[in-house]
């Protein structure tokens, strides 16, 4: 066997990944949970060992070369191996005691998931849940993720996915804003009112205009791509805008404006691995899930 391919070690090539995906030095530590010295040295090691320069230094980041582009297919087989072997020895563990790392959106993270794992952790101490808030997509394949709550249906075919049900979307504003500047009774009417959308999401827009709307970017008084921020300038009263129906209707600070349009529904699937789905923790876990999004579900 060559000694350089003997000498490389996963941690070198994990470095490698994350700075080639995702093009610099510190947002590569933040992704592994590194220092970003550790990661320059696993590079120049990686680089001294192989004998070649994977990375041209830049004033914005690292860019791969000529080589490190070469190595990328290999290094992403290995750490598809690598998480295939993890994947299965997780799906081969009896005990209930462990972690569950759950992903989901930003406000179901901040809203729906606090009671439900509150009750999941006085019926079983053991599970250590850990939650990522994000309404980007984690990848369970490489298992960023264990269990994920998703707005959308997976589609690849190694997850096992289960549909609980759709929430239903409102229009809605704080009860002091609508006292203070009137409550619209139409659609005409609504516009005519400060809205709270989105800043580069044009699913809002793509809506309004499906229906007629001339919608643009421009009609938004207040533009944010994260739901929960844009929750809060709801109940903060700086407009109008959308949201969940339950989380809606535990919160007595909002109302819901009432216009004849139907919103679209909002899908949600619970995903995970296929090696993972049976695992009893797992199980129990997505149970939890399950049962505690039910009464959120139209």
């Amino acid at each position: 066997m060559d000694k350089t391919i003997s000498t490389l070690d996963w941690s070198l090539i994990r470095a490698f990944l994350a700075v080639a995906e995702t093009g610099s030095l510190s947002a590569a530590a933040r992704r592994l949970g590194a220092s970003q010295p550790t990661l320059g040295r696993q590079i120049r090691q990686l680089e001294e060992t192989l004998g070649q320069t994977l990375f041209h230094r830049r004033p914005k980041g690292l860019a791969l070369s000529a080589n490190g582009h070469a190595l990328m297919p290999g290094a992403q087989k290995m750490q598809a191996a690598l998480h295939e072997i993890e994947l299965t020895a997780a799906g081969r563990q009896t005990g209930l005691d462990g972690s569950v790392r759950i992903t989901a959106s930003n406000m179901v993270s901040m809203h729906i998931l606090p009671p439900i794992l509150a009750r999941l952790r006085a019926a079983q101490p053991g599970i250590h849940v850990d939650i990522a808030p994000s309404d980007s997509s984690e990848n369970l394949l490489f298992r960023e993720a264990d269990i994920a709550l998703r707005m959308y249906r997976p589609r690849q075919l190694e997850l096992v996915a289960r549909h609980l049900g759709d929430i239903r979307l409102g229009i809605y504003a704080s009860r002091a804003y609508l006292d203070r500047a009137g409550r619209p009774r139409t659609m005409a009417e609504l516009f005519e009112h400060p809205i709270i959308g989105y800043d580069r999401n044009e699913e809002i827009i793509r809506e309004l205009q499906s229906r007629g709307f001339p919608a643009t970017r421009d009609w938004f008084a207040l533009r944010c791509d994260n739901h929960a921020v844009n929750w809060e300038l709801v109940r903060a009263g700086c407009g109008i805008g959308f949201g969940q129906a339950g989380i809606a209707a535990a919160d007595r600070q909002v109302e819901e404006i009432a216009l004849d349009i139907a919103l679209p529904m909002l899908p949600v699937w619970l995903a995970t691995h296929q090696s993972l789905r049976h695992t009893p923790r797992i199980a129990l876990v997505w149970t939890a899930l399950a049962e505690g999004l039910a009464p959120h579900m139209a």
